[in-house]
C-alpha cells in the first residue's frame, strides 16, 4: 500500500515545469524593403515581387522586384570573429540590456555606435561589419520595439 499515492504525479508535475525553456523571437514575417522606410510584414510572395503590409496603418501593397530589394529579417546575421550571429539573438541581447545599455541614436558619432554595438555583440568582426549595418540593426530594433513586436515566444528543448 502506498502511503502517498499521488507522490509520483507530483514528481511528474515538477519535472514537467522544471524543464529548461528557451525564448526565441520570430522575425520570419518581417521584411525590410529598399527605398521604403521601416519594416513590413510579409503577406504573400508573387513571381515578380512581394505583397507586404505596412505595420503602422495596416495597408497592403505590392512591391515589385524590379524596383526594390527585400531583406527578410529572419535571415539576417552579423559576422563575428568565429562565424555569425542571428539577428534574433542580437535583438534578445538588446532587449535584455535595454535598461542598462539603451540603443545609441543612429545619428550619433561613429565611435559611439561601435562602442554600443561592442557591448551588445563583443565578438563582432569589425572588418566585415560596417557602420551602415549597425545603424540598420538599431533602426530595425527601434522600429519593432516601438510597435511592441519584439515578443519572445517559449520554445522547449
Amino acid at each position: 500500500m502506498q502511503l502517498w499515492p499521488c507522490i509520483d504525479g507530483i514528481f511528474d508535475l515538477i519535472s514537467l515545469h522544471s524543464r529548461p525553456k528557451f525564448y526565441t523571437m520570430n522575425l520570419e514575417p518581417y521584411v525590410a524593403v529598399s527605398g521604403l522606410p521601416g519594416v513590413f510584414k510579409l503577406v504573400t510572395s508573387r513571381a515578380n515581387g512581394l505583397v507586404v503590409e505596412d505595420l503602422d496603418n495596416g495597408k497592403v501593397k505590392f512591391c515589385s522586384m524590379r524596383k526594390h530589394q527585400f531583406t527578410p529579417l529572419g535571415t539576417v546575421a552579423i559576422y563575428t570573429l568565429e562565424d555569425s550571429t542571428e539577428l534574433k539573438t542580437i535583438f534578445q541581447t538588446m532587449v535584455a540590456q535595454l535598461d542598462t545599455n539603451p540603443p545609441t541614436p543612429t545619428n550619433a558619432p561613429t565611435h559611439e555606435i561601435f562602442e554600443y554595438f561592442e557591448k551588445i555583440l563583443p565578438e563582432f568582426d569589425e572588418d566585415r561589419v560596417y557602420i551602415s549595418d549597425i545603424k540598420k540593426v538599431i533602426k530595425w530594433f527601434n522600429f519593432l520595439k516601438e510597435r511592441n513586436l519584439l515578443v519572445a515566444s517559449e520554445e522547449e528543448e
